[in-house]
């Protein structure tokens, strides 16, 4: 290039060298993307699904990037969050164990079979005779309240709980009020809480249950309440 106009352009060229050129990373990205946006780039593109995936990796390593920045100590500061989280995590795991669901039904008291009170006692002491404390401690709350119900205590009632059982039969018998909420809190423990049960609390159950043979019950809920008043 000649001339006058040639020599200040070039001057403006040689000039302009040592000038850093600085455009701000996040625009220009912007600006990128939206330019790249445009379908005109991705007709008939075999490869813009990897294209797609290189620039998640790319976004995923910006966010690391980021993250490790900001954290303490730089990279180093973030691997060694991460590995305390982790250890934490572990630590809670192992000393909490599995997370177990803490809301549910309550269990009813009796199965689709249907057995006398009899019938519950003779199981309960099969249970009982091979050691299964918890099967033997679930079918003697069963014959308990199977046998309130044949004296008419309880009304016969399907899908009846345990907590039920024992409030109602408690207005009847308050005398024995006490001993029926914790057989209902044993039982509801045993058949959804997880829990295992003793030989002790088989025969705190059988106690209870020969009692309740024995107790007169009140006449009606309305004398319960003006006895306990």
């Amino acid at each position: 290039m000649t001339g006058v106009g040639g020599t200040t352009a070039a001057r403006l060229i040689r000039a302009g060298e040592d000038i850093p050129v600085d455009i701000p990373r996040l625009p220009a990205r912007e600006a990128a993307r939206d330019e790249l946006s445009d379908p005109m780039y991705h007709e008939h593109d075999p490869n813009l699904l990897e294209r797609g995936l290189d620039r998640f990796w790319d976004w995923i390593g910006d966010l690391l990037s980021g993250a490790s920045g900001a954290a303490p100590g730089g990279p180093l500061g973030l691997v060694v969050l991460v590995l305390a989280v982790a250890a934490l995590g572990a630590a809670l795991w192992w000393r909490l164990g599995t997370p177990r669901r803490t809301v549910r039904s309550p269990a009813t008291l009796f199965n689709s079979t249907t057995r006398s009170a009899d019938g519950h006692r003779t199981a309960a002491a099969a249970h009982a005779e091979a050691r299964r404390w918890t099967e033997a401690v679930q079918e003697r709350m069963r014959a308990l309240v199977r046998s309130l119900e044949d004296r008419a205590v309880l009304d016969p009632r399907p899908g009846r709980t345990a907590d039920e059982a024992a409030s109602e039969a408690g207005r009847l018998l308050p005398l024995h009020a006490g001993r029926l909420r914790a057989a209902a809190r044993v039982f509801d423990d045993l058949t959804y809480g997880g829990r295992t049960a003793d030989e002790a609390a088989y025969t705190t159950l059988c106690t209870l249950d020969l009692d309740l043979e024995a107790a007169k019950p009140l006449l009606t809920t309305a004398t319960a309440r003006g006895a306990g008043g």
